[in-house]
């Protein structure tokens, strides 16, 4: 079971760091708390494991006038993620990961596919299809998130789910209370008439100061939950900086520039209750209105039909709250989580806002790998007919890691 073999990683004598590196960039493609883990690792010898895992992701969702003819609810069951994951080792210090994500509209996916060189805990190499230095909701991923959807704040150039082709250095300096993690990718809009067709990359990178405890999640990734497990204060800065990197064409092009802060709080309290506060700022500046972003003046993407990481980015102001309380008591074979998360996107040309508050619970069975959620939600955006710029939603959801 992958959760039994991360602990094993912590062990530092010489004997076993033949065996950890695979099962670290396995930990760090689930991205999550060390007890949370699952899967096996097959020790092959000579250096050499491999590891295999999967997770699911599946939803009710009832949504105001969300049925195709415009007046009834919705009433949709989704298999919102099914996951394969796969990390191998071919020596002490050079490894490989391949993860692939079916998502709801029934594509099958290249999630990540990158292999790592891992000197020690201050730096570290990966080259390929990877996550960019982001935000932390983007780091989380669906399965770590402290909530059931990914927050729609959090929008970054990706060529899929939240990935881009690039490479990336990344450590954990003084046992973990810094975790950096600086790159270089392919970018935005990078195609033959796109703003970006002289191909300028984009540069994207994030620092995390641990007041506390140092976060368990492996590599640079984050968790916004971890259930009590350590002690969590934690801040973050990122920027993503890319020349030219927005527009409609070669000719009416920007460059496109961001920045966010986050934090996350978490303390075991008297009772043993855990509470959990997260926050996050965004700052979305773009020099040219992107191709295909719906805002005034914005015009057609000059793409292929199967182009990706094109089009669709908005300048504005964001920002997110939520706060979370773990009672104590074991309820069955879980543990009962209510939440509540506010989410506002201002949007700077079309001077509009988008808005989302949610009021839902967790039933946690095994931290991040069963877990039930229950969320009702109030969406809310001015662009929108009357009719349709309000609406409620329901959404009861299960995961599933192995």
């Amino acid at each position: 079971m992958i959760h039994k073999y991360c602990r094993f990683l912590a062990v530092t004598s010489k004997k076993h760091l033949k065996i950890s590196m695979a099962g670290v960039a396995m930990c760090a493609s689930l991205a999550g708390v060390s007890n949370s883990y699952a899967g096996d690792t097959f020790d092959m010898g000579n250096d050499k494991s491999i590891t295999i895992s999967f997770g699911l992701r599946t939803s009710y969702t009832n949504l105001q006038n969300g049925a195709p003819n415009g007046t009834s609810n919705s009433n949709t069951f989704n298999v919102d993620n099914t996951r394969l994951y796969i990390s191998a080792q071919l020596n002490k210090m050079i490894s490989g990961t391949l993860n692939t994500d079916r998502d709801a509209l029934g594509n099958i996916v290249l999630m990540d596919g990158f292999t790592e060189i891992a000197l020690d805990e201050d730096f570290n190499l990966r080259a390929g299809r990877l996550l960019p230095p982001s935000d932390r909701s983007n780091l989380d991923g669906p399965f770590y998130l402290n909530t059931w959807q990914f927050p729609f704040v959090s929008q970054y150039p990706n060529v899929a789910i939240g990935r881009d082709n690039g490479m990336l250095a990344w450590g954990k300096p003084m046992d973990g209370k810094i975790v950096y993690s600086v790159g270089t990718f392919t970018g935005h809009n990078a195609i033959q008439g796109g703003s970006d067709a002289a191909g300028k990359a984009l540069f994207a990178g994030r620092l995390a100061i641990n007041f506390l405890d140092p976060e368990p999640a492996p590599a640079y990734y984050t968790a916004s939950t971890y259930y009590g497990s350590k002690d969590i204060l934690t801040l973050g800065f990122v920027f993503q900086n890319q020349k030219n990197g927005v527009g409609s064409s070669a000719t009416a092009q920007g460059d496109y520039n961001s920045w966010n802060t986050d934090l996350l709080f978490e303390e075991k309290v008297a009772g043993d209750g855990v509470v959990t506060m997260e926050g996050a700022y965004y700052k979305y500046g773009l020099g040219a209105v992107d191709c295909g972003s719906g805002e005034p003046g914005s015009l057609p993407c000059n793409a292929a039909p199967n182009a990706t990481n094109v089009g669709g980015l908005v300048a504005g102001t964001a920002y997110l709250a939520t706060l979370e309380y773990m009672f104590p008591q074991q309820i069955g074979i879980g543990k009962l989580q209510p939440f509540v998360r506010v989410q506002n996107f201002h949007r700077n040309i079309s001077q509009t806002t988008d808005k989302q508050s949610d009021l839902g619970v967790n039933y946690v069975i095994d931290g991040h790998n069963a877990r039930i959620s229950a969320v009702y939600s109030r969406l809310s955006d001015n662009r929108l007919i009357a009719s349709m710029a309000n609406q409620n939603q329901l959404i009861v959801g299960y995961q599933f890691q192995f």
